[in-house]
């Protein structure tokens, strides 16, 4: 996932994009060859912190419960369990660097190369590792409902191995925005984090753009949509309710996890054709590309509070772990716990496999 802007005012071989980032000139490598200057985009930063303020908290408390909540339940664990776990340790990582983001919204990127690149390589992580492990979770309801594989889905040991190539596959994506970006000094403003591409702009922009949202994201989506769609026909020609019901958590999470990111991908795959000229390139577009990538990004993170939202509402399992937990630590009454009531375990023809959520 790139997060770079499509602003058209140069200075020298700085783009400004918008009040807070720059990058490289990509079509007009001089000042004077630049045809259009962005239109005024009322952006009021100190809203952007506010949202990535509550971002922040949310994604930090409800991210932290759910791994609070599935780590004990060590016993009833499943393969989606550990799946869901991992999503949240990616969600949480990234929610612990949006402070540093906030504050560049307001001072400039004064955090250095380093941290530039962690940040960066965290923030893409995040992305790729999500859509990947519900590209799993897809695989393993298929085949646990519609071909009652035990195989896989009954072996642990396995979903170790996929996670951890999981996260070596999100690194990799990710590897080229940490070895390009750094801390940038445009003329006459703050330092922002961007990449330096240095020449062949265009050439290498592409490369960044292509491979990672055909492999990070369109092939994990047409996963999900196979998977997903024989697995729901499979549940309403069965008539298994039950089954139908279990899936509601998940379902819900591959749908927010499109509603949030969907989005700003389409709108950087338009931005990559207009930059490969196959849509016709104008000073509006451009801007209003701008204003898009800037609304749809804010969307995409949200994401990282949301899943454990979802939980709350919808697994009912997830609400009786966190109960039990907290009964067991004195914070509620057992009466309590007891008049709750703990929900019936959903099973699956593919034995251990129901989700903990």
């Amino acid at each position: 996932m790139d997060d770079s802007y499509t602003g058209a005012f140069y200075w020298g071989n700085f783009t400004w994009d918008d009040p807070y980032t720059y990058n490289y000139t990509d079509v007009f490598p001089f000042p004077e060859t630049a045809p259009c200057r962005p239109e005024s985009l009322d952006v009021n930063k100190y809203a952007i912190i506010v949202i990535y303020a509550l971002v922040f908290l949310l994604s930090l408390l409800g991210n932290s419960l759910v791994m609070l909540v599935v780590l004990y339940s060590r016993v009833s664990r499943s393969v989606t369990d550990v799946y869901l776990l991992n999503l949240a340790l990616a969600d949480l990582l990234f929610a612990l660097t949006l402070p540093i983001w906030a504050a560049s919204k307001t001072k400039g990127w004064i955090f250095g190369t380093i941290m530039c690149k962690v940040v960066s390589l965290l923030k893409e992580v995040n992305f790729y590792s999500g859509i990947l492990l519900l590209a799993c979770i897809s695989v393993d309801r298929y085949l646990a409902i519609v071909h009652a594989t035990r195989t896989l889905t009954q072996k642990r040991h396995w979903v170790k191995f996929i996670c951890l190539g999981i996260w070596t596959l999100s690194l990799i994506l990710s590897l080229p925005i940490f070895v390009f970006r750094r801390t940038i000094y445009p003329p006459n403003s703050g330092p922002v984090c961007y990449e330096d591409l240095g020449v062949n702009t265009t050439k290498w922009r592409m490369v960044m753009r292509v491979l990672p949202q055909t492999f990070g994201f369109l092939v994990p989506l047409l996963v999900m949509l196979f998977c997903y769609g024989f697995t729901l026909r499979t549940l309403f020609q069965a008539h298994m309710g039950q089954k139908h019901r279990a899936m509601r958590v998940i379902f819900a999470v591959m749908l927010v996890f499109l509603l949030c990111w969907l989005p700003y991908n389409l709108v950087l795959v338009t931005d990559t054709l207009m930059r490969l000229r196959v849509i016709e390139e104008t000073c509006q577009r451009r801007n209003d590309i701008g204003r898009a990538l800037d609304a749809t990004e804010i969307l995409g993170f949200f994401h990282s509070c949301l899943n454990p939202l979802i939980y709350a509402f919808i697994g009912q399992k997830f609400r009786h772990g966190l109960l039990r937990i907290m009964a067991t630590h004195g914070l509620i009454s057992k009466e309590f716990l007891a008049k709750e009531g703990k929900p019936s375990f959903v099973g699956s023809s593919s034995g251990n496999t129901s989700t903990t959520i």
